[in-house]
């Protein structure tokens, strides 16, 4: 194999090397649902199941033609001492999109 081509394959491996080390958010899909949506329901917790343990509420998903409820559930925050914070809908161009809950630092 000559120089060049030695070269090429080289640099060829270097890049895709490179290029699989990276990862690109996709941005949460628009949705044109009617927000708002339906008023949350009332959920009673079931007992905590143990010390450490968060409930996150349920809300409501946009699923192709109308909102569905996901009820809440019982967590462990991914690091002692974060707090959950809800989901929402936020307004994008003509539509909505929904930013999931996650957990942050209090």
């Amino acid at each position: 194999m000559s120089v060049l081509g030695t070269r090429a394959t080289f640099v060829a491996v270097v890049v895709v090397g490179l290029l699989s080390g990276c990862v690109v958010a996709e941005p949460p899909p628009v949705v044109s649902a009617p927000p708002p949506a339906p008023p949350a329901q009332v959920e009673v917790a079931s007992p905590t199941p143990g010390p450490g343990y968060v409930w996150v509420p349920g809300h409501w998903v946009w699923r192709r033609r109308g909102y569905v409820w996901l009820p809440g559930y019982w967590a462990v925050p991914t690091t002692p001492g974060y707090v959950w914070v809800p989901g929402h809908w936020a307004p994008r161009g003509p539509g909505f999109v929904w930013i999931e809950g996650r957990w942050r630092a209090r």
